[in-house]
């Protein structure tokens, strides 16, 4: 069948305003707790004071007796443990037998207003025996007396060990003319999205439960209300409104979303559950705190001989995503370079602090860290330009790295000679006065994971539906969950490329488990290759039926009828054709509505051996990034004064949301580099608010020269691969770098803040002068 020639798409490879931002800029979008149920209640969560401790005794009897109260659940209701992960499920809706951070959910109310349950609360009386507190990670990888869970290895609070050996990296480094060393320790950081979570659950007479929620993984939370609630999937309803941001930390099914359904089971009423802020810090879910140890080794060319690199990942007190994590803190190391030899240790332990999860690039910013910092010491020991060591060793398209990852399309040296020109290198590095310097950070990142969570049934990991009408209007079905990034504009810009509308023709309709069929959610950087894939197919689908009925109409060869807009053509005789709404009426005939589905699911990828599918994509990002600093030396200030960033994500199909991606990522890369961290004090977080946890502010925020220069990818939709997590990995290296550069201070602990600034002055001074008097 005819299709448009990919050269001369309409819409796609433009920038598209997002088609929800009238509503958003209005005010008008909904959002969860924008919506009101008749008879809504009010539900509120009693969290835990104490870090580690026995429930000997949770007594509701006073708050139950309240009036205006009309639920007062324990842990005990509801004990089946959920996760995630099918293999790490730990988590309950509620405290069961133990605490395990302080915020953890002991019990949940359901009253008439929030004072009313604010006064509930209070009157439940939990009676505890204390256990041993676990902050250091260190210490939880031995035996300990009270294991955080018992699943714990060996006694202890380890939660995941993961050992890899590819190649033989002993020789590798006895073979090496350089080697480096890089030992970096990396704070938690989270994911300060603007809307706090909020759940809406109503449970009707008709025995059907109804779930409104801000998450960016309707179907995940869909199985675990059924799993725990102990109802069929068939009689839970799960809606997503508009969410105001995620960045990973909505990809868990969450205690509260559970919590919240079980109350109106209990009450037969809708009830709301909207997180204060400080609930927010307390559910994380964030960035693991991290300490790394990475070994580089190199001949004397500066080809890469091998990596050997120990993690260890402090995880909080629930497993979440970290089977995931621990993997992902060395295999994400492998690109966007040649590997012979590779060897990992990687160690996740629990603690007594809130969960660590998911947050955007995912298990591989620090590593990318600590591997760029590396790299960039090693071209310094081998009197390389930084570029050229770098260049020498870009994964070439079409290869596989040495533990399987299969690449297919990367324009990454097109990345390295890109920003080199256009950052003014040659001119700059090295160059520039005292306190001013440039540096070099570079990444690769998955476009969606090629493994699904869920193995059974076995079911494609996207499916689109499309319907076409009477109207000329074309609904678009789909549960990728859109969370800011702009996936339900590139869903109906693909839609309306396709068949040949105008884009006020696609209406995608709202996230609704009732109506959209499967798809597993916003996370891994999966929509746009994988949504984009099915849209496509389902268009296609819904394409020739058009094309089908014009040939009917005008008795002209399929083959030979082209698409053009709003109207399908015979080709080199345009007078001879159909309008879209002629051809839709045609092919309505004795049918009705038009139907089309489209669906993806991932090549088969990696390796046989275990833990081969961790980081495995059916395509790759690759970066890199060009900072440039200002240094103050007598206060610690520094200012990163713009970010070249040339950025591999194949075609890419919406301009404006891609540079937005890459805005957004290195806005929250630098945050985690400047000056963003979960501050402790043993186990308690000591800033749980937006005043005290210290995003960077707009006077911080760089000039950003966004430079996209990826060539198609294959198997990506219209030759496109993902953009809205690897953009975040090169930032940081990039802005280290570019201190080195400017005061000749490596910096290995983040954040790097103005007082470690100055620490670091002061050391290289004191090595000086040790030096002079040596």
């Amino acid at each position: 069948m005819a299709t448009t020639p990919e050269r001369d798409l309409r819409l796609l490879g433009g920038s598209i305003p997002y088609i929800e931002g009238p509503l958003k800029v209005s005010g008008r979008a909904e959002y969860t707790d924008d919506l009101k149920r008749p008879g809504m209640l009010v539900g509120k969560l009693l969290r835990a004071p104490w870090a580690h401790a026995r429930l000997v005794r949770v007594d509701t009897t006073k708050a139950r007796a309240m009036p205006g109260v009309f639920a007062v659940l324990k842990g005990e209701k509801y004990p089946t443990p959920f996760g995630v992960l099918p293999i790490t499920r730990d988590e309950t809706a509620i405290a069961v037998d133990r605490s395990r951070y302080i915020g953890d959910i002991i019990a949940a109310v359901a009253a008439q207003d929030e004072l009313t349950a604010e006064r509930a609360l209070a009157a439940v009386e939990v009676e505890i025996e204390p256990l041993p507190e676990y902050a250091d990670p260190r210490v939880g990888r031995e035996r300990v007396d009270a294991p955080i869970h018992e699943k714990g290895l060996n006694h202890s609070n380890l939660q995941k060990e993961v050992v890899q050996h590819f190649g033989d990296v002993d020789a590798a480094f006895r073979a090496a003319a350089a080697t480096v060393r890089v030992r970096a320790s990396f704070a938690g950081v989270t994911h300060a999205f603007t809307e706090p979570q909020c759940t809406i659950a109503e449970a009707t007479p008709d025995g059907r439960l109804t779930v409104w929620s801000s998450t960016q993984v309707p179907h995940y939370l869909h199985r675990s209300l059924s799993e725990v609630l102990g109802m069929p999937m068939h009689r839970i309803r799960v809606v997503k409104p508009e969410v105001g941001g995620g960045f990973g930390g909505k990809s868990d099914p969450l205690p509260h979303e559970i919590a919240c359904a079980a109350l109106a089971l209990e009450t037969g009423r809708p009830v709301k559950i909207l997180f204060d802020r400080d609930e927010v810090f307390y559910t994380n879910h964030g960035r693991h705190p991290t300490h790394n140890d990475v070994r580089i080794a190199a001949d004397a060319e500066g080809h890469l001989l091998g990596y050997d690199i120990e993690a260890l990942i402090e995880g909080g007190a629930w497993s979440s995503f970290g089977t995931v994590t621990t993997y992902y803190n060395g295999v994400m190391a492998m690109g966007p370079y040649r590997l012979p030899s590779f060897r990992y240790k990687g160690q996740r332990v629990f603690t007594n602090r809130p969960p660590s999860g998911a947050m955007r690039a995912h298990g591989g910013t620090n590593i990318r860290y600590s591997v760029e910092v590396g790299l960039d010491e090693l071209a310094e020991k081998l009197q390389l330009d930084p570029f050229e060591l770098r260049s020498r060793n870009a994964l070439p398209p079409n290869s596989t790295t040495i533990n399987e990852f299969r690449v297919t399309s990367t324009s990454f040296r097109k990345c390295l000679d890109v920003v080199r020109e256009r950052s003014g290198w040659a001119d700059k590095w090295r160059r520039l006065p005292y306190g001013q310097g440039v540096g070099l950070g570079c990444g690769f990142y998955i476009s969606g994971s090629a493994s699904p969570i869920h193995f059974t049934p076995k079911m494609p990991q996207c499916t689109v539906h499309l319907k076409a009408d009477m109207d000329g209007g074309i609904t678009v079905h789909s549960m990728q969950a859109d969370i800011g990034q702009g996936s339900n504009t590139l869903l109906a810009a693909i839609v309306a490329e396709v068949i040949g509308v105008s884009l006020d023709r696609v209406h995608v309709s709202p996230v609704d488990s009732d109506i959209t069929p499967v798809d597993i959610g916003s996370y891994s950087s999966r929509v746009t290759f994988m949504m984009g894939n099915a849209a496509r197919k389902a268009a296609e689908g819904l394409r020739d039926r058009l094309i089908e009925a014009t040939h009917q109409l005008t008795g002209y060869p399929r083959e030979a009828i082209r698409v053009r807009h709003e109207r399908y053509e015979v080709e080199h005789r345009p007078e001879v054709g159909a309008t879209y709404l002629e051809a839709l009426h045609q092919a309505l005939e004795g049918t009705g509505a038009l139907q089309s589905t489209g669906s993806y699911t991932s090549p088969p990828v990696g390796g046989s051996f275990k833990g081969a599918r961790a980081g495995t994509a059916p395509a790759y990002s690759f970066a890199a990034y060009v900072a440039q600093v200002t240094v103050d030396d007598e206060t610690g200030v520094y200012d990163v004064e713009k970010v070249w960033a040339a950025f591999d994500c194949g075609r890419p199909l919406n301009r404006l949301a891609v540079e937005g991606q890459i805005q957004g990522s290195i806005h929250m890369g630098l945050g985690q580099f400047m000056g963003e961290s979960m501050d402790y004090r043993g186990t308690r977080l000591m800033n749980p608010s937006l005043l005290d946890y210290k995003i960077i502010m707009p006077h911080q925020m760089p000039e950003i020269e966004c430079l996209l220069v990826g060539a198609d990818d294959p198997e990506g939709p219209f030759g496109a691969k993902e953009a809205g997590e690897g953009p975040l990995v090169a930032t940081l290296p990039a802005a280290a770098n570019a201190l080195y550069d400017a005061i000749g201070v490596r910096f290995y602990d983040l954040p790097v803040t103005p007082d470690r600034v100055l620490k670091g002055l002061d050391r290289r001074r004191a090595e000086s002068r040790l030096w002079k008097g040596h």
